[in-house]
């Protein structure tokens, strides 16, 4: 096999599973509606650089530790799982605040301001993208996916580093160019929405999101449900 048809075949298994739905689009969607589009890129870059971190450290073996140890991995999924609690039920709470979403226009969110704060929130650019980097940092089953794919996609004659991280970073610019697709679909849908109203609908609906898939994590670890692989 070589690397150009390592490449291709990985791209087709990566694919559905990228567009696939799941937190990091939620993520995504919820911040470029709440805080518009350059926070909603941030955030998207952190979730990328999230996968390249897990796809280098499945290509030098660490994961491996995750698939032999159940306690290491339980102890990560409870870590994530409580991590995505937290942020849905801050998401969840601070959209019944009051004056939660003065800030933003109460007509469409059809612009995005040229200073690096988030009108919502004050948050800069920098804590979306580490909140889109940690997210996926706390996921284990991203290195899990690394780890039992990435074996199966590296050619004899080339270095498993090198390879493992040409895949990790081919992924990379699949998921980013997903996740671009649906900030400009995003952008799009504005047009027609209320800013304020679909803000924080949004926020209700990816918080709750968020909740259930942190408790179903938890849940699983807690009941031993939780595999590695």
């Amino acid at each position: 096999m070589t690397v150009f048809e390592a490449m291709l075949l990985f791209a087709l298994v990566a694919i559905p599973l990228t567009i696939m739905p799941g937190l990091d689009s939620a993520l995504v969607l919820r911040t470029a509606v709440v805080s518009g589009r350059r926070h909603a890129y941030a955030t998207a870059l952190g979730i990328n650089a999230g996968v390249l971190v897990w796809g280098v450290a499945a290509a030098v073996g660490a994961t491996a530790v995750l698939a032999a140890s159940a306690t290491a991995y339980r102890a990560l999924t409870l870590a994530g799982a409580g991590y995505l609690l937290w942020l849905g039920g801050q998401m969840l709470w601070s959209s019944f605040r009051p004056g939660r979403y003065d800030a933003l226009p109460d007509a469409a969110l059809t612009r995005d301001a040229p200073a690096d704060a988030d009108p919502a929130t004050g948050r800069s650019a920098w804590r979306s993208f580490a909140l889109g980097a940690t997210t996926n940092l706390l996921n284990p089953k991203v290195g899990v996916f690394y780890l039992a794919t990435i074996p199966q996609f590296l050619p004899d004659d080339v270095p498993h580093l090198l390879m493992g991280l040409l895949l990790a970073v081919e992924h990379d610019v699949l998921g980013f160019a997903w996740l671009a697709l649906l900030i400009n679909a995003a952008g799009l849908a504005q047009r027609w929405l209320s800013g304020r109203a679909i803000a924080r609908v949004t926020d209700r609906v990816t918080g709750v999101v968020l909740l259930a898939f942190g408790g179903r994590i938890g849940w699983n670890a807690l009941t031993g449900q939780a595999r590695p692989i």
